[in-house]
């Protein structure tokens, strides 16, 4: 009996085992670019806009610090090339050593104001850029996943970065499946009248990638000579 069983039992195993795959929804996969609709994006170039408009400001307040510090450069060489004139007194001497010393403590403070100024402003711009990339490509992210169920799709693939081995992660996709276009269309459906065309967006340049401006620093002079001693 339990011979007999043994067939019909493995045939109705295999029966439910059929239907379940039968019941399992056919595999369609779609890519898109996540990182041409990010460019393409109209806040994209809003926010280009603003980062390097912020950028040029910061630049011009560098400037102002660095010639700031080189004027009081130009001011301690005098103050130094003073203390050491055998022309002038042992006090004339004194005291232009003394101001040079201070001249020099403050050049240091302004060498310093400027370096705290170029971190401060390098990690600030660098945040605001995260912040804006976090927070768009959710939105994008989003809009992709609302795409995807419309079409009835099981799972979406971004082309737009290398593998572990720099190649694509996508090597081969039928345009009919990629849905990069739409997603852009769709996130770009707001766009104000006065913004200018998304396709010709420029990626933004980190702020923090670029040269900063220059500091200061104090030229070689001769130490100056020792007042209580006669010239």
């Amino acid at each position: 009996m339990n011979k007999l069983l043994r067939p019909l039992l493995a045939m109705a195993a295999l029966a439910a085992g059929s239907t379940t795959l039968l019941a399992q929804p056919a595999l369609k996969l779609i890519t898109v670019d996540i990182g041409k609709v990010f460019d393409g994006h109209y806040k994209s170039k809003e926010a280009n806009a603003k980062f390097l408009d912020a950028e040029q400001k910061a630049r011009e307040q560098a400037e102002e610090l660095r010639k700031q510090g080189q004027t009081m450069v130009d001011e301690y060489k005098e103050l130094a090339e003073q203390a050491k004139n055998s022309l002038l007194n042992a006090d004339a001497r004194t005291k232009a050593e003394q101001a040079a010393q201070k001249k020099l403590e403050d050049i240091q403070r302004k060498q310093a104001d400027l370096q705290n100024f170029l971190r401060d402003t390098q990690s600030s711009l660098s945040q605001r850029i995260a912040t804006h990339r976090d927070l768009l490509l959710g939105d994008i992210i989003k809009t992709v996943n609302e795409i995807a169920r419309r079409k009835g799709a099981t799972l979406v693939l971004d082309k737009s970065g290398p593998s572990a081995f720099r190649i694509p992660v996508v090597l081969y996709a039928d345009p009919a499946y990629d849905i990069t276009d739409e997603v852009l269309a769709e996130e770009n459906k707001d766009r104000p009248a006065t913004a200018a065309n998304p396709a010709a967006t420029t990626p933004a340049v980190p702020p923090a990638t670029t040269s900063p401006s220059p500091g200061f620093t104090v030229p070689n002079v001769s130490k100056p000579a020792d007042p209580a001693k006669k010239p």
